[in-house]
């Protein structure tokens, strides 16, 4: 589908995309490019890149890049690759937040801009790096792309192809509905285990504590495990978004603070109820579409 593709940050998902698209056979050569002092020896030795290079000598000759670096990253490595761009590469990326990278392309990518697809594939893990990318990462998984008015019908048909072809489903949405859906169900999440964890670590007695959590624990903190400086830039990113679904949660655990405080054991338990129900009918949803 491509002689040349870029991956721009190898790690899990960067990784996980070479890997794909390697299976598929959608590229012929695959070129791996890295921040300033980050090394892709491991990207090379794993066999998930062909070669190594800087950005902006890697973009030269490509027919597609992928950004799958933190999102506020972007702006610089934009501005650093779009003066070495063939007119005919698309570029794509794998940030969460939408509104602050289209505003970094535009500011940023000049006259390419019309081959700038934006795209989040949703899919991930709790541990980073390229030691962690997993060639069936997307199988089944939802990538959502939010072109431009700007785009050239081509380069978003290509970018649909590439996604599809390294085994996503793909939909299409703006980027402040893709911001608004992402901050209630994946940034919000993220947060909450992050500040639980924090908050545990921070008692006196954090080892006591953590020497009796269990599953529930466990499988309420896994995200906690994921790249602090992802999630620290996807925060500021989405601000607006994530400032709103943090008082809507905060409200929440008011009003289940007051059930407790008044002893309103049969309110509390509707709203457990109520959740119960909901969690159970999204879960076997999301075991039928496996």
């Amino acid at each position: 589908m491509f002689n040349k593709l870029v991956i721009i940050g190898v790690g899990l998902i960067g990784g996980s995309v070479a890997l794909a698209a390697r299976r598929a056979g959608l590229a012929q050569h695959i070129v791996g490019a890295g921040r300033p002092g980050e090394t892709l020896d491991d990207a090379l030795k794993l066999g998930v890149i062909d070669a190594a290079a800087s950005p902006a000598d890697a973009v030269k000759d490509a027919d597609l890049v992928l950004l799958a670096i933190p999102v506020g990253q972007m702006p610089e490595v934009m501005a650093s690759i779009a003066p070495h761009l063939p007119a005919h590469a698309i570029v794509t990326d794998a940030g969460s937040t939408k509104g602050d990278v289209i505003a970094a392309a535009r500011a940023n990518m000049g006259l390419r801009l019309p081959r700038f697809v934006p795209a989040h594939p949703i899919a991930g893990a709790e541990k980073s790096g390229v030691q962690a990318a997993k060639v069936e990462l997307f199988d089944n998984k939802n990538v959502v792309l939010t072109p431009l008015p700007e785009n050239d019908a081509d380069a978003v048909t290509k970018s649909e192809a590439f996604w599809r072809g390294c085994g996503a489903n793909v939909t299409a949405m703006t980027q402040e509905t893709h911001d608004q859906i992402f901050a209630a169900i994946s940034h919000l999440p993220h947060v909450l285990a992050f500040a639980l964890v924090e908050e545990i670590a921070r008692r006196p007695n954090a080892d006591q504590l953590f020497g009796f959590a269990a599953g529930g624990f466990r499988d309420f903190s896994r995200i906690a495990g994921s790249s602090p400086e992802m999630w620290r830039d996807i925060c500021l990113a989405n601000h607006d978004a994530m400032l709103n679904e943090l008082d809507a949660y905060i409200q929440r655990l008011a009003s289940i603070r007051q059930l407790i405080d008044t002893n309103d054991g049969k309110q509390l338990a509707n709203v457990f109820d109520h959740a119960r129900t909901a969690r159970t009918a999204w879960a076997e949803k999301f075991q039928s579409n496996k």
